[in-house]
């Protein structure tokens, strides 16, 4: 990051709103040292939080970016997202649905991709995938999974796929942090996603009734490997024995999970 250049950034657009230091410091509930600083290109000791608190009073968007290696850190965060879009789209073409993966659109000055877009001919539904393989923040999420079913019906039709319905779903991996993470604003998610897994892949398999708008975990085998090869394992000390600790995650506790079943129609693990 250019320290430096942010913030001069931040100075001009506070400038040009025709706000002094004072006045931003309280739309965002720091104090006036701490913009001062931020605009001096001097960020040590300011959380992000603030920092992003800064950029959205003066209506500008924060993107920070880390880069590694040239493209080798994007392998490396694709793995387990890769993982569940080829799960997603195993399921969908076995049951007889058009897939497309990382579909790309701009649309009067909509841009953006879809993860996964499939077309089901018989009924001409469309659904509409956001894979994940973490959490991410809910409101970010669902306002682009919004946006994209909105847009869903025009970037089908430039693919050819008539479409008579639009559904969503977020499908994410089946570990239990994102299961206690959902769990925890699990009022939220009820209400714009009611439709869980195993009603979901009922529908996939006969799209009749109402278009769905679910929350799908998926635990495929590929996935829960991926998701396995990026974990930190803490390094046992010479002589310590094996045991329940060298196989946990740094920072996760062990937890109970419910067995898995397999749907007779999909192939799919529910759980």
């Amino acid at each position: 990051m250019d320290r430096q250049r942010f913030g001069r950034s931040v100075r001009a657009l506070r400038q040009r709103l025709g706000w002094r230091q004072e006045d931003l410091a309280a739309r965002c509930g720091v104090s006036q040292t701490t913009v001062s600083r931020v605009e001096r290109g001097v960020l040590a000791g300011t959380s992000l939080g603030a920092v992003e608190r800064l950029v959205i009073a003066l209506g500008g968007e924060l993107d920070v970016r880390v880069r590694w290696r040239g493209e080798e850190l994007d392998r490396l965060l694709d793995s387990v997202h890769a993982a569940i879009g080829e799960r997603v789209v195993e399921v969908l073409s076995g049951l007889g649905w058009e897939c497309a993966v990382e579909v790309t659109f701009d649309i009067r000055g909509e841009r953006g991709s879809v993860d996964v877009m499939a077309w089901h001919p018989p009924t001409g539904r469309l659904l509409v995938v956001e894979s994940k393989s973490v959490v991410p923040d809910l409101q970010q999420m669902l306002g682009s999974l919004d946006r994209k079913v909105r847009l869903a019906r025009e970037i089908a039709a430039r693919r050819g796929w008539p479409a008579t319905g639009v559904a969503r779903a977020v499908v994410m991996a089946g570990t239990p942090a994102n299961r206690a993470r959902v769990a925890r604003f699990g009022a939220t998610l009820r209400t714009v996603l009611p439709t869980d897994g195993r009603a979901l892949c009922h529908w996939l398999a006969q799209p009749d009734g109402p278009d769905p708008a679910a929350l799908w975990f998926i635990t495929d085998r590929r996935v829960m490997t991926a998701i396995k090869r990026r974990r930190v394992r803490p390094k046992r000390r010479a002589g310590q024995a094996e045991g329940p600790s060298a196989s946990v995650s740094v920072g996760q506790g062990v937890r109970p999970q419910p067995a898995a079943r397999t749907s007779a129609r999909t192939g799919a693990r529910i759980r």
